[in-house]
């Protein structure tokens, strides 16, 4: 029994080697890191060329911008104090609300009045165009310290809704919360999105003051994106299903019927409202023209005042503008790109008085340094000690 099982043992022994795998990864340029490689060496002679391409690129592109961005003509009147400032007639509106761009100068500056027409109080501005501006003109709404992007305000809406879709109360997105539902009805539109909606009424109608024929006029359609118009659709609820969010009171005093149940699929200002911008101070459309010229003259305007901003510290404005191939009046951008330029051609300069100053050859052997045979002060502190 001793001898068979020291038998079978060294058995065991020799078989095991030969069914143990190895762990040695295969003898492969990649798995062995022998992958040929290539690493550029930067030096003044090579760099100079990149930086000599950049500053030429870029150079034309930003002053081009700048250029372009400078020919778009716009007016900016800050309304916010408009209903506690002017008057009942017209007079000069402070310098710190207005801004304006325009070709010409000016040959009055622009005003304000207030005005109350049937309970709605009103703002009017008149304001001149000191030359003819060709098409396009828009005209958009400027919110400031509105924070859009907040997390919760994001997703503060019912997809299926949006879609036209008779969504229960009880069934609507944890995102619309608190403004789901009031007295076991459904919100339409629900969430803090819609019930935030800038209602301040803006005209469609320039009136010229010296000839009514002169008139400008604006639309309201598609300024909204193309993709909202098509998601939006017109609803599915009847008026004894839902109720309309508790801001748009005003708007719906008593509450919905089932012949001003609001259309959605059309109502353009919010379908842009409901796009939510990404920064707290924001512009929005609200009317353009693209198909004829801004005349010169003086030109009215009401705005209708419906939306609070100094509960949020905030402040509202009217814009009129041009446009250019890279949208509104920002210099941006241009900037940025001449300040690659002008550090590309610094650098460059740089570059070229070290290649005159202090010359240096590829590889010079005059900048290698070896200690010399029994001077241990140029040995490293390790080699000294060793």
């Amino acid at each position: 029994m001793r001898l068979f099982s020291g038998r079978r043992d060294s058995t065991e022994s020799q078989d095991a080697p030969s069914s143990r795998k190895s762990k040695r990864p295969p003898n492969s340029a990649f798995r062995q890191q022998r992958l040929k490689a290539w690493q550029p060496i930067l030096s003044p002679q090579s760099v100079l060329p990149l930086l000599i391409i950049v500053a030429a690129i870029f150079a034309p592109i930003g002053i081009g911008l700048i250029i372009t961005v400078n020919n778009v003509q716009n007016l900016s009147i800050d309304y916010s104090e408009c209903r506690t400032l002017a008057g009942f007639s017209y007079s000069d509106i402070p310098s710190k609300y207005v801004r304006h761009n325009f070709k010409k100068k000016l040959t009055a500056e622009p005003q304000w009045k207030v005005n109350a027409v049937d309970g709605v109080t009103s703002c009017y501005l008149q304001f001149d165009i000191p030359q003819d501006i060709k098409k396009s003109v828009y005209i958009y709404y400027k919110l400031t310290n509105f924070y859009q992007n907040h997390r919760k305000y994001v997703s503060s809406f019912d997809i299926e809704q949006l879609k036209g879709n008779a969504v229960d109360a009880d069934d609507l997105v944890s995102e619309c919360n608190p403004l789901r539902e009031s007295d076991g009805k459904a919100i339409y539109p629900c969430g803090l999105i819609a019930n935030s909606l800038f209602n301040d009424t803006f005209p469609l109608v320039l009136n010229n003051t010296a000839s009514e024929a002169d008139n400008y006029y604006l639309t309201n359609k598609e300024i909204s994106w193309s993709t909202d118009r098509k998601r939006y659709k017109k609803t599915k609820y009847n008026a004894s299903q839902i109720v309309p969010p508790p801001n748009w009171s005003e708007k719906y005093p008593d509450g919905y019927t089932d012949d001003n149940i609001p259309d959605i699929s059309t109502w353009e200002e919010l379908q842009v409202w409901m796009r939510t911008a990404g920064l707290p101070k924001f512009y929005k459309l609200a009317a353009k023209n693209e198909t004829s010229t801004l005349k010169k003259g003086t030109y009215e305007a009401s705005v209708a005042l419906h939306y609070p901003v100094d509960i949020f510290g905030g402040s509202k404005s009217f814009i009129l503008t041009t446009n250019s191939i890279v949208g509104g009046r920002n210099m941006s951008l241009g900037i940025v790109y001449l300040i690659v330029a002008g550090i590309a051609i610094l650098f460059g300069i740089i570059f070229v008085i070290k290649l005159i100053v202090t010359p240096r050859k590829m590889g010079d052997h005059t900048f290698l340094h070896f200690a010399e045979q029994g001077d241990e002060s140029q040995l490293p502190a390790s080699s000294s000690s060793t």
